[in-house]
């Protein structure tokens, strides 16, 4: 893209979460020149409303309908157009943006992300199960309207940032760092009395419920795994992960003449975003810096799988393929929820997904018809989460 010289046209999907309040402190900061065309939340009117009046974008949308009178209210006189619902969020996506952060958490996040793949725009993926429910189907999208994929996860956008194009295939392993979360040394009794508010507290990063409990279940480097199979062309017996409670390395790439190249950094998202925004140019901003005297120490160590199941189950949805990974994605969506809601215990939530991906493995419903990759999906992801939600009713009657 070269270096930035005239504002940018960019949406931010899912502007009030942890990623969107991160992006928009980043374009603060930076001084970074945009012009925000859309903004659009899930429920946060509020927080909605001051955004808007700070950006000024054409629309701001709110996912929930009953929102919309509060946020017309909040934006009288304005000029920001109010719209509430899934379609306008769609529209939103598919504005003819240059630049668009899919934030979204959730299966949500899946047809607008698509919508703005359509447009030929630079996807800043920061939503997972837009690649883990139609990874092969969104990559190719993009590359026909003419558009790219750029992952913000800190531990995608290291390996974007080195892996060498030229030396793709004599990549050995994608080594995806984790920082074990915050029972990386409890024991099993102790998880299965973990209480939502221990699995949220997550020792390094500052991210939003459901996607903290994915760290503390260690479903979130299973999700990982499966995002950069796909986004890096790599079989899934060559993804590894590696607990690195220090957050420092955020992924590294081994090839085959014996050399690993990795990307460190600060545990800050902005700085992936950042790389997003400018690729292959550089954003200058006020970035916290490395200081790696001040760790003194960085420490590793193999994951283990009796206490964090999470990574085994999603190896074998790869293995599995078709709809797997979505109907995978959609059991955990469903078993957090329920987690957090106190339904079901913590260790409740990884038997309740590969529970679901047996049944629906034996009903033969992780196939995929030929047709629409949003729609397919949302079939499969339907089903997992009926069969999921029966799996969990179950759970929680004992």
């Amino acid at each position: 893209m070269g270096a930035l010289t005239s504002p940018r046209k960019v949406v931010v999907l899912g502007s009030t979460g942890s990623i969107g309040l991160s992006t928009l402190s980043l374009f603060e900061e930076s001084g970074a020149p945009v012009e925000i065309l859309a903004l659009t939340a899930g429920g946060n009117v509020e927080r909605l409303i001051e955004q808007a009046l700070r950006w000024r974008p054409q629309v701001a949308v709110i996912q929930d309908e009953t929102k919309l009178e509060a946020l017309r209210n909040g934006l009288a006189g304005s000029g920001v157009r109010a719209a509430a619902g899934s379609a306008a969020i769609i529209e939103a996506a598919a504005m003819g943006a240059d630049w668009v952060m899919s934030a979204i958490v959730g299966a949500a996040g899946l047809a607008p992300t698509v919508a703005a793949a359509r447009t030929g725009a630079v996807i800043a993926l920061a939503n997972k199960e837009s690649l883990v429910c139609a990874g092969p189907a969104l990559l190719a999208i993009a590359k026909a309207a003419g558009g790219s994929v750029i992952p913000v996860d800190s531990e995608h956008s290291a390996i974007f940032q080195v892996l060498q194009p030229e030396c793709a295939h004599r990549v050995a392993r994608l080594i995806l760092t984790a920082s074990g979360g915050p029972f990386r040394t409890w024991d099993r009794a102790a998880m299965a009395q973990a209480t939502p508010e221990q699995a949220v507290a997550h020792p390094n990063w500052s991210m939003g419920a459901k996607i903290s409990v994915d760290s503390a279940t260690m479903m979130n480097k299973g999700l990982e795994m499966i995002e950069a199979s796909y986004l890096f062309g790599t079989p899934e017996d060559r993804v590894d992960v590696l607990i690195h409670p220090q957050s420092v390395i955020h992924s590294l790439v081994e090839y085959a003449d014996g050399s690993t190249l990795a990307q460190l950094g600060p545990p800050d998202m902005r700085s992936p975003i950042a790389c997003a925004f400018s690729w292959p140019d550089r954003l200058p901003w006020p970035a916290p810096r490395l200081d790696l005297a001040a760790y003194g120490q960085l420490t590793f160590e193999s994951p283990d799988l009796d206490r964090f199941p999470s990574i085994a189950i999603a190896r074998e949805a790869l293995r599995l393929g078709g709809g797997a990974p979505t109907a995978m994605n959609a059991a955990n969506e469903v078993a957090v929820a329920a987690f957090l809601d106190r339904e079901i215990g913590f260790l409740d939530i990884a038997a309740a997904v590969a529970g679901t991906l047996e049944r629906m493995n034996s009903l033969g419903g992780l196939s995929i018809a030929e047709g629409d990759a949003v729609d397919n999906a949302m079939m499969i992801d339907a089903s997992a989460r009926r069969i999921a939600a029966e799996v969990v009713a179950q759970k929680h009657r004992r």
